[in-house]
Parts: structure tokens; C-alpha cells; sequence
């Protein structure tokens, strides 16, 4: 049986519309004697990382968890404090092949959505990158109080986007968040970068 077309277009942040340079990180490490790649597994570790994407603690609490973790590594809180907000004054790069798509799709008269894991530091982070008015809607876990992949969360962006599941398409470049999408009824496309906006523009065809 043939799925509904979407009429409705959700997509996520990190690893779509917003793109990290790897490099940043990597100077961070280096300047403060750190090993490669450290940073972001501490930052990421599940049990510090959930909290602060499902709204229980702040983006400040969680940045300070990820110096405290760091300090035996530097020799100081001060120092470990000073790598961490280096790192965090980065705040990454819209991918404007993405962003022309998004108003394409806009223009066309599809609703478009940015599904994300994020903390509440994100309407910061979209003004910063010159979002705030590309989008219909903003589903930010940290505010749902539900991550994805969770079903209850695609719910939430579904109800945002005044869409049903089976009229939304989800673009993500996670695995498990594709799975969670069309576990709770949505569409979804896994992104790898550019070359998948053609298959995109033919899903949301009209």
C-alpha cells in the first residue's frame, strides 16, 4: 500500500541544517594538552547528556558537569572550565545547501519543522545562526521533555507541525531517530548530505 504524501517536512538539526567542524574541537584539545576526541565524549556520555535534553538540568549545569569531569585531565577546575568554554563559543555552521532546500519547501507551501535534541540554549543558538524566522516550528526535546528517538516525541512534533504521522517526512542523520520516526508513523529519510535533496524534492512533489 502506497504511503500518503507528505505534506509536512521535519527536519533535524545537527548533522542536517547545522554542520560542526571537527577541527574546533580538535584545537581546544591540542592547546590544552587533551586527548583527541575527549571533549565530546564526555559531553556526550548518556547520563550526563539526557538531563540536559529533556529539560532537568540547564545548559549551564551540564557545561559545568563536562569541566568537572575534564579537571583531572587539566590539573584544574579553572583551566578545565577555560577549555570547556572555549569549546562551547563554537556553536557550529548552517549548511546552506540545506537552508536554500528549507525555503524551497516553504516557498512551495509545505510546513517545515526543526526536530532536534537540544538544550535550552537553542533559540540562542538559532538566532546566532540567522534561523529564527526559517522555520514554522521548533520542536526542542529539552522542552518536550522527551528525546528522540521516543515515540511521545515525534507525537509532539507531529501536533506542532498540525499534521498527521503519515503526512510528516523526518530528515535525520541518525540512525535510531529514523527508526523512532517511523516506529511512531512518520516518513523518514536518512541524511547523508547534499546528494539526497533530489529524493527529497520528488517525496514532497505536488
Amino acid at each position: 500500500m502506497a504511503r500518503e504524501r507528505a505534506t509536512a517536512l521535519l527536519v533535524d538539526l545537527d548533522g542536517v541544517l547545522r554542520r560542526w567542524d571537527p577541527a574546533v574541537a580538535a584545537g581546544v584539545e591540542r592547546e590544552y594538552g587533551l586527548s583527541a576526541g575527549v571533549l565530546t565524549e564526555i559531553a556526550t556520555q548518556w547520563g550526563r547528556l539526557q538531563p540536559v535534553l529533556t529539560g532537568r538540568i540547564s545548559h549551564a549545569d551540564w557545561v559545568t558537569s563536562v569541566a568537572d569531569a575534564l579537571t583531572p585531565s587539566v590539573g584544574s577546575p579553572d583551566r578545565a572550565r577555560a577549555a570547556v568554554d572555549q569549546w562551547q563559543r563554537y556553536r557550529g555552521e548552517v549548511d546552506p545547501d540545506v537552508l536554500a532546500f528549507v525555503r524551497e519547501v516553504r516557498a512551495a507551501g509545505i510546513r517545515v519543522g526543526l526536530g532536534t535534541n537540544a538544550t535550552d540554549i537553542l533559540d540562542a543558538d538559532l538566532a546566532a545562526l540567522g534561523l529564527v524566522d526559517e522555520l514554522d516550528v521548533v520542536v526542542n526535546s529539552s522542552v518536550v521533555g522527551v528525546n528522540k528517538p521516543a515515540k511521545e516525541y515525534f507525537q509532539a512534533a507531529c501536533a506542532a507541525l498540525d499534521t498527521p504521522p503519515s503526512r510528516v517526512l523526518h530528515v535525520d542523520a541518525d540512525d535510531r531517530a529514523i527508526s523512532g520516526a517511523r516506529a511512531a508513523g512518520l516518513s523518514a529519510y536518512r541524511w547523508t548530505g547534499p546528494e539526497g535533496l533530489r529524493y527529497l524534492r520528488a517525496a514532497l512533489a505536488r
